[in-house]
C-alpha cells in the first residue's frame, strides 16, 4: 500500500511544482539538447508506434509525442509545463498530477515511461505502487535515470546556464532501483548504460554514445542508465492449450516414438509435424502414424521451404494453441521434458523458455567438441547481446506464448529473414519484445537415426555474421 503523504512530502512537491513552472518558461538549454535526442532515439526502438504508453513527469511532452502512441497520456506536477504540452500536441492527454496520488483507474498501459524522473521523486516506492494498477500483463516499465559518477559535472554545467536546472536529486545505483521494483510487485528485466559523451562533437559522439558507452571501461563513464521491467501478475489463461511443432527432414525411424512420448499437456495437446525436402519416407511415415493414433490431435503440413527455421515458421502459423513448442525430431531432447517448459511458461515465472543441454552430463558423441566450443562462445555473446542469460542458444527446444510470436512475426523485418534455424529469429525477437527469459536444463541424448542437418562450419559463419547483426539491431542502437 503507498504511503500516506506527510507535511514533509507535500512541501517537497510543492518546491518542486513550482522549480519545474519556473523552467518551463526557459528556452532549452543547449547542452541537453543533444543528450534528449539520443534518448528520443532509444525510446524509439524499444516502444513500437501505436502503443499505449504513459509518460510519468512528461515535461513538456516532447519525447511522448515523438513514439506516435495511438494513445499517450502524460503526468507532470507542473502547471506550467502541461499547458504547453497541450498547445504543442492537443492529440495527446496531459493531466496536472503527481504520480504519488496518481489516479487513472481502469486504464491500462503497454509502455510507462519515467526518464530522468526516480531522481526527482519523493517516495520512489510509493510512486512505483501507484503506477502498478496500470500494468497489464505486457506492460513495460521504462527507465532512465542519471548516473551519480555525472552529480559534479552536471552541477558546473547548471551553474554555467548549460544544462537544465534541477532541485537535489535521489541518486540511485541500478540495485537500488531493483530493489525498489521488487518491493513493488516487479521485475527488472535488462539494464544498460547510455551517452557517455552528451555533447555533439562530430564523428566522437555517434561512435562513442551507440558502441562504446556499451563496452567497460567505457560503459563506466555513461551518463544515464535505462532499466526495462515487467510486473509481477498471475497468468491470464489458467490452463492453456500447447501446439509442440516438429520439423521433420529425413527423420521417419523417430516419428513413432515421438507420438507415444509426447505427453498431454494443458487443456489440449496439438502436434504439428511440418515435413520437407526429405529424400526417405519420412512423409509418408507420419501420415501412417497419425492415422494410427486416432487418440492424439495430429496434422501434418508439407513444407515448400528449406531449412528447419523456415518449417517452424509455418508450423506457428498454423498451431491453435495458446503456447508454441518446438521439438527436434531426433529426440535428442526427451520429449517427456515438455511439461518443465509449460509449467515455466504457463506459471507466469518467465514468457520466453528455452532448453539448456549443459547442465546434466550428456551421453558419449551427443555433441562433438566443436560444437560445445560454439555452443559456449555463442552463449556468451548472446547473454550480452540480450541482457539476460542465455546459456545454450542453439537448443531447438523453445517455447513461448503465441501472442507474443505474433508479435515477433510482425516485428521480423526489423532483423531480416536469414536464419536457417529459427532459433536466433526468436531470440532477437523475444529480446526486442523484452520478454522476460528461464531456461529450462534438458539431458541431451545421442541421435539414434539418421544423420544431423547440422553443417558446421557453413552455418558457425552465418551465425558470427548474424551475432553482428544482431549487435547492431539490439545491444549499438
Amino acid at each position: 500500500m503507498p504511503l500516506l503523504p506527510s507535511l514533509e512530502s507535500e512541501t517537497y512537491r510543492a518546491a518542486r511544482s513550482t522549480h519545474w513552472d519556473g523552467v518551463a518558461g526557459r528556452s532549452r538549454a543547449s547542452l541537453g539538447r543533444y543528450y534528449r535526442q539520443r534518448l528520443l532515439s532509444v525510446y524509439r526502438e524499444l516502444i513500437p508506434p501505436g502503443s499505449r504508453v504513459l509518460e510519468i513527469g512528461c515535461g513538456r511532452g516532447n519525447l511522448l509525442a515523438a513514439l506516435s502512441p495511438s494513445h499517450g497520456v502524460g503526468i507532470d506536477l507542473s502547471a506550467r509545463m502541461i499547458d504547453l504540452a497541450r498547445t504543442d500536441h492537443p492529440g495527446l492527454d496531459f493531466i496536472v498530477a503527481d504520480v504519488h496520488e496518481l489516479g487513472l483507474e481502469g486504464q491500462v498501459f503497454d509502455f510507462i515511461i519515467l526518464s530522468d524522473v526516480v531522481n526527482d521523486l519523493w517516495d520512489v516506492q510509493a510512486a512505483l505502487a501507484r503506477i502498478r494498477p496500470l500494468c497489464g500483463p505486457q506492460t513495460r516499465l521504462v527507465f532512465n535515470y542519471f548516473s551519480h559518477l555525472w552529480s559534479g559535472p552536471l552541477r558546473v554545467a547548471q551553474a554555467l546556464d548549460l544544462a537544465q536546472p534541477t532541485l537535489p536529486q535521489n541518486w540511485l545505483t541500478r540495485k537500488d532501483l531493483n530493489n525498489l521494483l521488487e518491493l513493488a510487485g516487479f521485475e527488472p528485466l535488462r539494464g544498460w548504460e547510455e551517452v557517455c559523451v552528451p555533447l555533439w562533437i562530430p564523428l566522437l559522439s555517434g561512435v562513442a554514445n551507440r558502441y562504446l558507452s556499451k563496452i567497460l571501461p567505457f560503459s563506466w563513464l555513461a551518463m544515464t542508465n535505462f532499466l526495462v521491467a515487467r510486473p509481477l501478475t498471475p497468468p491470464e489463461i489458467q490452463e492453456p492449450s500447447v501446439t509442440v511443432v516438429i520439423a521433420a527432414r529425413n527423420e521417419s525411424g523417430h516419428i513413432e516414438e515421438l507420438l507415444s512420448r509426447i505427453p498431454d499437456m494443458g487443456s489440449a495437446t496439438e502436434i504439428l509435424f511440418v515435413e520437407g525436402n526429405s529424400t526417405d519416407d519420412t512423409y509418408e511415415v507420419i501420415q501412417r502414424a497419425i492415422q494410427a493414433h486416432p487418440e492424439r490431435s495430429c496434422r501434418l503440413l508439407k513444407q515448400s521451404g528449406r531449412g528447419k527455421g523456415d518449417a517452424v515458421r509455418l508450423g506457428f502459423s498454423e498451431a491453435k494453441g495458446d503456447i508454441l513448442m518446438i521439438l527436434d525430431a531426433d529426440i535428442t531432447v526427451p520429449p517427456e521434458d515438455l511439461p518443465r517448459f509449460y509449467e515455466a511458461l504457463a506459471s507466469g515465472k518467465a514468457e520466453f523458455i528455452n532448453g539448456v543441454r549443459l547442465v546434466y552430463p550428456m551421453e558419449d558423441h551427443a555433441m562433438r567438441f566443436a560444437n560445445l566450443v560454439g555452443n559456449k562462445f555463442f552463449s556468451w555473446v548472446f547473454s550480452w547481446l540480450l541482457g539476460q542469460p542465455v546459456r545454450d542458444t542453439l537448443c531447438g527446444t523453445k517455447v513461448l506464448w503465441r501472442r507474443d510470436y505474433r508479435q515477433i512475426a510482425r516485428n521480423r523485418s526489423h532483423f531480416g529473414d536469414f536464419d536457417p534455424f529459427g532459433d536466433f529469429d526468436l531470440l532477437f525477437g523475444a529480446a526486442r519484445l523484452n520478454l522476460r527469459f528461464m531456461e529450462v536444463p534438458v539431458r541431451y541424448r545421442m541421435r539414434r537415426y539418421g544423420e544431423t542437418n547440422i553443417q558446421r562450419w557453413r552455418h558457425g559463419w552465418l551465425l558470427l555474421k548474424m551475432v553482428l547483426f544482431g549487435a547492431r539491431k539490439i545491444k549499438f542502437l
